[in-house]
């Protein structure tokens, strides 16, 4: 098996989640005592919160760049970022290391292919939303995604940021991301992406009005995947 490290760039709730899965696919797929090799840095979130202005987001590159560098440092052979907003400077932490980073949006753009989805509905929080670095990696993968509702990426945020992230479940985060969905099925999408580590939270990923695509768990298994060898191509 392969040596995986993990950035974990936003809550440690999601970072939990990471470890949780990983296991817990490598246990089944190799030997019932198996444990996945992970190298974890769990960052704090308090450095990568809210990033609005350029100058926030060239302070998180640095930190997500050197906890890269300390992870492949340490003998990690191939690396994941935890969080979907981070992928925003993939490229940029991708650059400062010698060692593979596998892209979250692409294996999710790869499982909907496979799956022969052609429209979806984005969600998460703002940047991943509304800025294209996300989206191009879906669209290329030929899923149309429909344009963010500026109403839904503020629902959305708070929800994220002020509940999510600190472990607190509401039935009204559960309600209002079932109205989302309902909203986005009628408006044409043919799936929903959940493109935020936590909304599987307040997400009935395997019962819903649309397909769910969950990018934590497809995330987790292309780590599995690869830290068994057993990647497959797109």
């Amino acid at each position: 098996m392969r040596k995986l490290g993990i950035i974990g760039g936003m809550s440690w709730v999601s970072t939990a989640t990471y470890y949780d899965r990983i296991n817990r696919i490598v246990q089944k797929r190799a030997a019932p005592m198996a444990s996945a090799p992970l190298l974890i840095e769990s960052l704090d979130f308090c450095q990568l919160y809210a990033l609005r202005e350029e100058r926030d987001w060239q302070r998180a590159a640095s930190v997500l760049i050197e906890s890269a560098k300390r992870l492949e440092g340490a003998g990690a052979e191939g690396l994941i970022i935890g969080a979907n907003s981070m992928h925003r400077l993939f490229d940029d932490v991708a650059a400062s290391v010698n060692i593979p980073i596998l892209h979250i949006a692409e294996y999710v753009g790869i499982a909907m292919k496979r799956a022969g989805v052609t429209s979806a509905a984005l969600l998460g929080t703002r940047n991943v939303m509304t800025e294209s670095f996300y989206r191009k990696r879906l669209v290329a993968h030929g899923i149309d995604l429909l344009p963010p509702n500026l109403e839904y990426v503020e629902m959305l945020d708070r929800i994220i940021y002020d509940e999510l992230m600190v472990g607190k479940v509401t039935r009204e985060a559960e309600r209002t991301l079932k109205t989302i969905i309902t909203n986005k099925a009628q408006e044409g999408a043919s799936a929903v992406v959940l493109a935020c580590t936590e909304l599987d939270l307040v997400v009935d990923v395997d019962a819903n009005v649309l397909p769910i695509f969950d990018s934590t768990r497809i995330h987790c298994e292309a780590a599995a995947d690869w830290i068994l060898h057993e990647e497959a191509e797109g």
